[in-house]
């Protein structure tokens, strides 16, 4: 049974998307995949036990491939509120060593390879006695790292994990460097490799950065805030590609607005969000360029603009909080890949073929 651990120079640098990618990619080299992510950090409680968010993707991908494991035995640790702080208190490390050791062997049984993702950096989790490259070293696997695209900064993290790893015995078998913003994508990828391979590192893959990943729905909006709908809840589906803060004149936000936009505002202005009613797209002038609407200051607006939002066929949300805060809670979203989302996904195992040397790693794990 082979594995490999999949780590990250920092949050966000795309671990789960690869693992998601390398799953669907592995279908044609090994029969049976298992996925085990042993420390979650945002999790979700299903019949009292806390599944990892990552997890229940992954699990829905498996299962879509045929493989079934047990998400309780995928996600064994879930890092809750004061989790670490009852650790340092009172530390009991062969327990959390034997939850993840016990949760790896079951999801391993009958497996011809297991993806085991980490969270974070290779410290993290040192507080509590099991950072990444320990629970590596742990399930004695191999490991990937993650690094956002640019040169500098990716190859002084990487270095700096490396060390880490290889102080507790963990090969590094190659890093994956992600979202390399296209214009850069040539002169990045020559530079980073030329780089890594001076300190010995493996590149196994650069990938460009696909914006249609990180886009949310206002499903996804709605769900990691405390905004309501008003109306529109049948179309909450769709993806915002920009947001527009509602703060100008309406003939100058027009300007700003283009397709999938969401428009944030304060409930009052009606000439605003008649502005946007009548944004329409060039390429079907029966649908208008916003995504959706939100209304700031908790103000709802008189009934005839109700009555035309509702004919709009868009989400209209509903905040109590002032503009400048609405705008910055959409804009600290992190947007996560749900099993729904079959676009992104079939993008992601796109990028991971084209973009990614996956015999590489099938031989060096």
């Amino acid at each position: 049974m082979k594995k490999i651990f999949i780590a990250a120079t920092s949050q966000n640098d795309g671990k789960t998307t690869v693992a998601l990618g390398l799953i669907f990619n592995f279908k044609k080299t090994f029969k049976s995949i298992g996925f085990i992510k042993p420390v979650g950090q945002r999790y979700l409680e299903e019949q009292g036990a806390k599944i990892d968010e990552d997890t229940i993707l992954i699990d829905e991908t498996l299962k879509i491939c045929g493989i079934k494991c047990k998400r309780k035995d995928m996600s064994p640790v879930a890092v809750e509120r004061g989790f670490t702080e009852s650790y340092i208190l009172k530390p009991n490390q062969k327990a959390i060593t034997r939850q993840i050791r016990d949760a790896f062997k079951r999801v391993a049984g009958g497996h011809d390879l297991v993806i085991i993702e980490g969270t974070g950096h290779a410290g993290v989790g040192s507080v509590f006695d099991h950072s990444n490259s320990q629970v590596a070293k742990l399930l004695g696997s191999k490991v990937i790292l993650i690094s956002s695209g640019g040169i500098g900064r990716p190859i002084d993290e990487i270095v700096l994990n490396k060390a880490l790893f290889e102080k507790e015995g963990v090969k590094l078998l190659g890093v994956i460097i992600n979202k390399v913003m296209p214009d850069k994508f040539d002169k990045i990828s020559g530079l980073v490799r030329k780089g890594l391979k001076r300190k010995g590192v493996d590149v196994l893959g650069v990938i460009p950065y696909e914006p249609m990943l990180a886009r949310p729905t206002l499903e996804q909006i709605l769900e990691e805030t405390d905004f309501e709908v008003i109306c529109g809840k049948d179309f909450l589906e769709r993806s915002v590609s920009k947001v527009i803060v509602g703060a100008m004149e309406p003939h100058a936000a027009v300007k700003y607005i283009v397709d999938d936009s969401l428009l944030i505002t304060p409930g009052d202005r009606e000439d605003m969000i008649m502005a946007a009613l009548g944004c329409l797209r060039n390429s079907d002038a029966k649908k208008l360029k916003v995504a959706g609407i939100v209304l700031s200051g908790g103000i709802t607006p008189e009934e005839p603009i109700m009555n035309l939002l509702n004919k709009a066929q868009i989400p209209v949300l509903l905040s109590k909080s002032n503009t400048y805060d609405v705008a910055t809670s959409v804009h600290d979203l992190t947007v996560k890949i749900r099993p729904r989302d079959t676009e992104k996904i079939n993008t992601v195992i796109r990028l991971i073929k084209d973009y990614v040397d996956i015999d590489k790693i099938s031989k060096g794990m």
